[in-house]
């Protein structure tokens, strides 16, 4: 059950053409019975096998040892069946809720978004993949640690500091008021 050649693995890790594509090709099968065995569906099986495989082909370089290959490719698929089982109950249950019964969703002005948008694209990209994972997937710091290869606390501070950056961002562009004070008028201390 997935064991790729060890060469094949140390060539796709130092970034020599075409042997991560290869890799692709090898892990494709193995990781697509196991998402069978694991998804509610098989278009969320298919869907959790395209995201284990993107990450493959992004991350094989941050790989440290062949070893972990096969335990981190299932544990992609693993977590990507459950966040779509679990995106699947919730669509479910408010299925079954009278209309009238929702929630009323707060709009979004279109040029608050557009801003959010264009501050998020300006961030560092290290900080901005693990804002985007953490915020936008809502994966839980380890997960967000494991797939990046990085330490919880890595994954926390680099979260910390895209929200700060975002935040400051947003407020220059005068949406949050700061101490009831917008602030671009705020008197400087």
């Amino acid at each position: 059950m997935l064991q790729p050649r060890i060469e094949l693995v140390d060539a796709a890790r130092r970034g020599e053409a075409g042997a991560a594509l290869e890799l692709i090709r090898v892990c494709q099968p193995d990781l697509k019975r196991f998402a069978r065995r694991t998804c509610a569906t098989t278009e969320d099986a298919e869907d959790a096998v395209q995201i284990a495989l993107w990450q493959l082909y992004r991350k094989i370089g941050a790989l440290r040892t062949v070893a972990a290959l096969a335990g981190w490719l299932f544990r992609i698929v693993e977590r990507e069946c459950y966040r779509l089982f679990r995106r699947g109950q919730i669509a479910e249950g408010l299925d079954e809720l009278p209309e009238s019964a929702w929630p009323e969703a707060a709009s979004v002005p279109m040029d608050l978004r557009i801003d959010l948008a264009h501050a998020i694209e300006q961030l560092q990209p290290a900080y901005r993949e693990v804002l985007i994972l953490r915020d936008v997937h809502e994966l839980t710091a380890p997960e967000v640690a494991q797939q990046l290869g990085l330490s919880v606390e890595a994954v926390k501070s680099r979260l910390h500091r895209a929200r700060a950056t975002v935040r400051e961002r947003l407020l220059v562009s005068g949406y949050w008021l700061k101490d009831g004070v917008p602030e671009a008028t705020r008197p400087k201390a």
